[in-house]
């Protein structure tokens, strides 16, 4: 069972789970998310908005608004969503137990949101859909937002994206917000990723972690789904296609605030298999304690490493021309106009003709964008 620390983490369930006592938040986050946020707080005004909006952001007004229309976790009420959050917040040391509610949305959703202090909030759609194990993993993602601090980028980010749709009519009025809200969902994607992490670490299931992922992509259908499969999903969203499949990539990914369900999938279970992940399990990991020796140095060039690294095994085509590019690859300009239209990089005779000649040959073939076998579906995600 538990151990049980103090009066605070009482009655958590009854379990066999490491404890990961005065973790730093350093040791299960995304490379991606902190250089993302770095990126973030860099950004022209965004200082400026932060520090106004701190100020005047109704967060009293927000708790007052779930206090009132939400169901509260207790001992009382949702007592087993109440055992779990209790169970995550000793497993990651987190010492003061945020509240949380459970908001009557059928849409499946968590949220960890404030300012002065996280709340946290899940709705009935989620809770039905999700078991016992996939939802601790779901909990303890929530409360590795509220140990990394993201909270309070959250809060903006969900203001800043109303005060947007408001001023949206306005000449210029909306430019300068979408450039923050724009770079604040940027991060806060990178930032799942980080959670997700953490919720792994706290119900240290692999498979439920899978399960929970598969089910808010495609709903209460399990016997219907299987992990291999839907990995592989991930594994053709990323290689598939040409240069403008990974344009169209991009924007559709562009206004939403997490990453696409595959890839968080494929992300986790690529860490689950590090030597980072299971040092972490052997109970090496960042403390705390030592958050303010950290080295900003070591932690760009950690990024920079992660960045290098994406960039060099990617499958994407992009990504891979990106790569090209910065190893010094010849002919270039050739390999752009091959890859955007879906032709092999082959020589003259092999992968099309070098000159205008294979020009109205190359026309009728479905990788051209010219062609009459081209099909473009729409780009919204």
């Amino acid at each position: 069972m538990t151990e049980r620390s103090h009066e605070s983490h009482e009655n958590v369930p009854s379990r066999q789970r490491r404890r990961f006592a005065g973790i730093s938040s350093r040791a299960y986050e995304h490379p991606a998310d902190r250089s993302a946020l770095v990126a973030l707080r860099k950004l022209s005004g965004f200082d400026t908005v932060f520090k106004t909006l701190s100020g005047l952001l109704p967060e009293r007004s927000l708790r007052l608004l779930f206090l009132s229309d939400s169901v509260r976790v207790s001992d009382a009420q949702f007592t087993h969503l109440n055992d779990m959050l209790r169970d995550a917040c000793y497993i990651l040391d987190l010492e003061k137990v945020p509240p949380m509610y459970v908001n009557q949305d059928p849409q499946p959703n968590a949220m960890c949101i404030g300012l002065d202090e996280p709340i946290i909030v899940v709705t009935t759609g989620l809770v039905e859909l999700l078991d016992e194990e996939e939802m601790r993993a779901v909990i303890g993602h929530e409360v590795g937002h509220a140990l990394s601090g993201h909270a309070v980028y959250r809060t903006i980010l969900l203001f800043l994206t109303s005060i947007a749709l408001k001023v949206a009519w306005i000449p210029l009025g909306n430019v300068a917000i979408m450039a923050i809200v724009t770079a604040l969902r940027e991060w806060f994607r990178k930032s799942e990723l980080s959670a997700d992490r953490a919720g792994l670490l706290v119900g240290q299931d692999l498979q439920a972690s899978m399960r929970g992922l598969m089910k808010i992509a495609g709903g209460n259908h399990l016997h219907e789904m299987n992990v291999d499969a839907f990995l592989a999903q991930a594994d053709e969203y990323e290689k598939g296609g040409d240069l403008r499949d990974s344009v169209l990539k991009i924007l559709n990914l562009l206004p939403r605030s997490h990453p696409f369900t595959t890839v968080r999938a494929a992300e986790l279970k690529k860490w689950s298999e590090t030597r980072d992940y299971q040092r972490i399990m052997d109970g090496h990991y960042p403390r705390r304690d030592e958050d303010k020796d950290t080295s900003v140095t070591d932690s760009f060039r950690e990024s920079a490493a992660h960045y290098a690294d994406t960039v060099r095994s990617s499958k994407d085509p992009l990504m891979k021309l990106v790569g090209d590019i910065a190893g010094g690859a010849g002919d270039l300009g050739g390999k752009l106009r091959d890859k955007f239209t879906g032709q092999g990089g082959g020589p003259a005779g092999k992968g099309g003709a070098t000159d205008g000649s294979g020009d109205s040959a190359r026309r009728d073939e479905p990788g051209n964008p010219d062609g009459p076998g081209t099909e473009q579906g729409p780009s919204g995600s």
